[in-house]
């Protein structure tokens, strides 16, 4: 039979610190081991091309942050020039490499102008963010057919003209991602949800359509979709304390989004990470879905 176990003595418990047995990890200073190249290997995105629409403000511009800030060159597309300075500007002083280019993403000649002024600056992406969002949300029998057309061109008509004009390139490269921002109201009717709860439901279609299209060929499609964010989008909201409250308090962590909170989940589905990951619905809600 085994015999008692020995008294490691008050300084050194089996399994410490200062167990002999047990790696510490490297120096301060010391050169990246097994475990960093492990993770460069996952994650980092060194070399590859990003386009980003709604990459001026809010989760869109955390996104290409982190994007930029894991390797990649990223353009950001959105309509304000002004915000559009500040937001590659600001990527630039974090470290990352970023440029813009101005488009109305509700008229597709613009859409497609930008996408090649994206290839003329940078190459062809590698990467593809549909984070730009329209969300007038008149009651749905007050909606005119042109508020509904707007709608419908930025949220879904605008990633179909970005995915259909760069999708089957990143196919005949063999890799490629396009991740998609969606919304609560693309699996839920809530908040007067209207025109823009359609357009959403449709990019979570979209988004199956092109992973079906491409994803055997190594462009890996998915959807992310937020909880309660407070960003321009949502400034109506936002601007309401017992709302937001309210919002908080049915999540399982306990308090609204921050755009922030897109950022691992950006890198990882634009990564090698997420390469057997694909056609998903990715909830970034702190549990919001699932009360």
């Amino acid at each position: 039979m085994p015999g008692p176990l020995s008294d490691p003595g008050p300084d050194r418990g089996p399994g410490s610190l200062d167990d002999p047995g047990l790696d510490p990890g490297p120096e301060p200073g010391a050169e990246p081991g097994p475990r960093a190249s492990f993770l460069d290997s996952l994650f980092s995105l060194d070399g590859r091309v990003a386009l980003v629409t709604g990459g001026s403000s809010g989760i869109g511009h955390a996104m290409a942050r982190a994007l930029a800030l894991a390797g990649a060159r990223v353009m950001l597309l959105a309509r304000g020039e002004e915000a559009l300075g500040r937001a590659a500007a600001a990527i630039r002083a974090a470290g990352g490499a970023a440029a813009w280019v101005r488009a109305d993403l509700a008229d597709p000649s613009a859409t497609r102008r930008a996408a090649e002024e994206t290839v003329a600056a940078y190459g062809e992406p590698d990467i593809l963010v549909n984070a730009a969002g329209a969300n007038p949300r008149p009651p749905l029998g007050d909606q005119t057919l042109e508020q509904w057309g707007d709608v419908m061109a930025v949220n879904l008509t605008a990633p179909f003209v970005l995915g259909q004009r760069f999708g089957p390139a990143m196919a005949r490269r063999g890799w490629g991602r396009i991740i998609s921002v969606a919304s609560q109201q693309a699996v839920r009717a809530f908040g007067n949800s209207g025109g823009y709860g359609a357009s959403k439901a449709g990019l979570a279609g979209l988004t199956r359509s092109q992973s079906e299209a491409w994803a055997g060929h190594g462009v890996c499609c998915n959807t992310v979709t937020p909880g309660f964010v407070a960003t321009p989008l949502t400034a109506t909201v936002a601007s309401d304390p017992v709302l937001c409250a309210a919002l908080a308090a049915r999540t399982m962590i306990g308090r609204n989004g921050e755009p922030a909170d897109f950022e691992g989940v950006t890198v990882f589905l634009a990564s090698r990470a997420s390469d057997y990951i694909t056609g998903q619905l990715i909830f970034v809600d702190g549990g919001f879905s699932v009360t």
